[in-house]
């Protein structure tokens, strides 16, 4: 298990204005964060104080993550890669980009998501929970789950982080919202939409040690 950081030079390109976020007058933040929960037009795709504000396939914003995933792990050309939370499969469909042979899946609980997403790779996707992969043991040469397993509760976590850690062979990283002071604490609050596991970094160490996960990890912080 290591901390390796492949999120931060996507994270830290977002300017964020963490108050005009809660006290928006059109889209305060209980109600963005309600129509955000329901993971279908409006976190992806509606108006930009709610979530997103419209997620599209950027040219080469992922594959520049999927290339140092790659590199880091050293994955055979015909790896098997599962992503947890997929959403619409961008990050998939640029490491088909790197990784021509590879085999990709992806699972995801928006209904709009899939509906939505990459046509080259929408076969592959599939809804359901990341606490019950529809996968054998050891399947996968990777799984990752990316700002995903802190949208879950606490009483869902401990299967979840099961779930990755037996459907994958060695090479496993997830990537979770979190915090190590109390101005990225609040900040966190007040920024989130979907976040249900409010958990500092040593919180988020002891789940794992609780579920027996032994991937790598890194955290987003809101500084």
């Amino acid at each position: 298990m290591e901390e390796v950081d492949f999120m931060s030079v996507l994270h830290k390109s977002t300017s964020r204005d963490y108050i005009s976020r809660v006290i928006d007058k059109d889209f305060p933040k209980p109600k963005a964060a309600s129509l955000a929960k329901q993971f279908g037009f409006d976190y992806w795709d509606g108006d930009r104080r709610i979530c997103y504000g419209g997620y599209k396939y950027i040219e080469g914003r992922w594959e520049k993550v999927a290339r140092s995933i790659l590199k880091h792990y050293k994955l055979p050309p015909n790896a098997k890669i599962l992503d947890v939370g997929c959403g619409k499969g961008y990050l998939l469909y640029d490491f088909l980009k790197v990784l021509p042979k590879a085999e990709v899946y992806g699972i995801d609980i928006s209904k709009y998501a899939i509906a939505n997403s990459k046509e080259e790779i929408k076969n592959n996707l599939y809804l359901g929970h990341a606490n019950n992969l529809p996968w054998k043991d050891n399947y996968f040469d990777l799984v990752i789950s990316i700002n995903t397993l802190h949208c879950l509760h606490s009483y869902e976590l401990n299967e979840a982080l099961k779930e990755i850690e037996r459907v994958g062979k060695k090479n496993k990283y997830i990537c979770i919202e979190s915090y190590r002071n109390e101005n990225e604490k609040a900040n966190l609050l007040y920024w989130q939409v979907t976040c249900e596991a409010f958990n500092n970094v040593e919180e988020w160490k002891w789940w794992f040690k609780l579920a027996g996960y032994k991937g790598d990890y890194s955290f987003i912080f809101f500084e």
